[in-house]
Formats: structure tokens, sequence, C-alpha cells
């Protein structure tokens, strides 16, 4: 991922030695991370600007958190106090909100797409924090990063994403990421589930999770989307944990070696049984942890000024 990439909007944007490049730079900022005080001045003087139209925890404070370290001024957009709600477009937003002087946006939005749509807006770099049903690339990077530290080469290694593949950004990302660094990746969950086209997906499909259960190195389970479903696509909730859930008898199964990983929040009793999420070898907190550092590198690529990234003796306060 050379300086001149200027935005990270998909997965297909990085090729695999783009990621080994923010993996390796990554360690670097886990250990900034683990310093009295966590900050270092890379990217001082530069402003970025969170513009979310979905609800997030996890992912903005991990940005907010990320830029912080970094030493960046941030500037945040709250969509439900602001003239979106008055009914400005998204360009409007974004115009004025570039007119302010940012180097960077990090945007989340319903619409698959729109993050490409404002590079053509502004100058800055946009980070694409998930849009619509698509992508979400820094939280596919977080994950290799997190079954790296656990597995180390992910070559030939087996990891199946089970649940709501259709309405899941998580799962195209992931599958685009984990197949990119040579792990054979599996999809499961019912036809209800599955997009209506997998062309593109480097993945096989199943129906069946016992089928693969015994076989895989990370059993990764996606939340069921039910804020972006219209029909039921399930008959029931239970019926669904019982046919696709990580419930006790499968995570023995599975064994003590191979990850349990989900992006959160999980729905406890629905893909994951409340005592299998409570296992050593469930990585969730984990996965949140190493979002910090894997989104220091995204933005320091995107943003840097060329100032050592670990440089004890200018670390700042």
């Amino acid at each position: 991922m050379n300086r001149s990439n200027r935005h990270l909007l998909s997965m297909t944007d990085l090729d695999r030695a783009d990621i080994e490049q923010l993996l390796t730079l990554t360690e670097s900022f886990a250990e900034v991370g683990e310093r009295p005080i966590p900050k270092v001045p890379a990217l001082r003087g530069k402003t970025i600007a969170w513009l979310f139209y979905e609800d997030s925890t996890r992912t903005r404070l991990s940005f907010e958190t990320a830029a912080k370290r970094l030493s960046a001024d941030t500037m945040n957009f709250s969509v439900s106090s602001s003239a979106a709600n008055k009914g400005e477009s998204l360009r409007d937003t974004v115009e004025t909100i570039a007119a302010m002087g940012i180097d960077g946006i990090v945007v989340r939005h319903r619409s698959a797409g729109a993050p490409h749509r404002i590079t053509d807006w502004v100058d800055a770099s946009v980070i694409n924090a998930g849009d619509g049903w698509h992508q979400h690339p820094t939280q596919a990077l977080l994950d290799l990063y997190t079954a790296r530290e656990h597995l180390g080469d992910l070559d030939g290694k087996h990891i199946a994403i089970v649940g709501d593949v259709k309405h899941s950004r998580v799962a195209r990302s992931n599958a685009l990421g984990f197949a990119e660094m040579g792990a054979k990746v599996t999809l499961v969950g019912p036809r209800t589930l599955m997009p209506p086209s997998l062309v593109g997906w480097p993945v096989e499909v199943t129906h069946d999770l016992d089928e693969v259960i015994d076989d895989l190195d990370i059993c990764y389970l996606l939340r069921m989307q039910l804020e972006r479903q219209k029909d039921a696509v399930v008959p029931t909730l239970r019926e669904f944990h019982t046919e696709y859930g990580l419930g006790v008898a499968r995570a023995d199964r599975l064994g003590g070696d191979a990850l349990i990983m989900h992006p959160g929040p999980m729905n406890r009793g629905v893909e994951i049984a409340g005592s299998v999420a409570d296992r050593p070898n469930a990585v969730v907190t984990e996965q949140v942890t190493n979002g910090v550092a894997i989104r220091m590198a995204v933005l320091f690529l995107l943003l840097g000024s060329g100032l050592d990234v670990v440089d004890d003796q200018r670390a700042v306060a």
C-alpha cells in the first residue's frame, strides 16, 4: 500500500503485499498502545472528520481512539443533529465539512458505494467504515491481524463464515481478505441468507455447518442483521440457532485450538451460545483491541507525514 493510494474503500483495493504491509505496521502500533502514554505525533496537524449515517459503537470509537493516539485533530459529525435531518444532500454535507479543512474523512453509510461517490467531491482521503451490504475493509484487516497473531501464516487455513451472509458487509470483506492471504473460505448459512449472486466471491458454499465444523481453523459467526431484513428469512431465531448457531456441542467439536470470531455485537443464544462466547479461544475482545492498532496503521499510511511511527523520544502526551 504505497503512499500514492489516497483512499481505502474496499478490500479489492489491497493485494497480498498491501495487506502484509498493513499487518506488519499494525504490530508497531500495537506496541504503542501498550506504552504508559500511548501516543505518537505521526498525524499532528492533520484533521480527520467522522461521517456516520448509521449507528456505530465499536468502529467509531476505534477510529477516534486511533486518530487521537496518532495526535490528529478530529471533527465529529452527528447526523441526528445536522442539516442532513433537514433534507441536506450527502454531497452538500460532505462539501460543507471539506470546506472547513480536513485531510481525511471516515464514512459509514447505509447505501453501498457512498464512500466511493464521496471521493469525487473532496480532496481528502476517504476511508470506508461500512457501506450498506457492500464492504467493511478495516474490519477484515483487524480480523486478519487477530487470526495471524494466533495461527501464524494463514495459507491453507480453513475459515467458515457462518450466518447472515446476505446482509453482511463483513462477510464480503473477510471472504476477499482471507482468500487473498491464502486461506480456504466457506460460506455457511440457509439459502435465504445467501446473496443472490456469488460471482467474484472466492468461496465455497454449504448449507450444513456440521459438514465442515470438524475441519475448521476459524469459525467466524456473523450477527443476524435483523434491522436490515425486510422478510422473514428464517422461521424462528431458535431454529436458526439449532441449525447454524455455535452451541456447546459444536464448539467442542471445533476444539480449543480453532478460533471463534465475531464482529460484534453478539446476539448470545442466536449465533453463539453464551458460554461458548466466554471460552478462551473466543477472541472477540481481542478483535476490538486490535481494531485500534489496525486503524492507526491505515490512517498513518493514508495521511502520514513521514515521521517515525514508534520514536519513543518524540512521543507526546
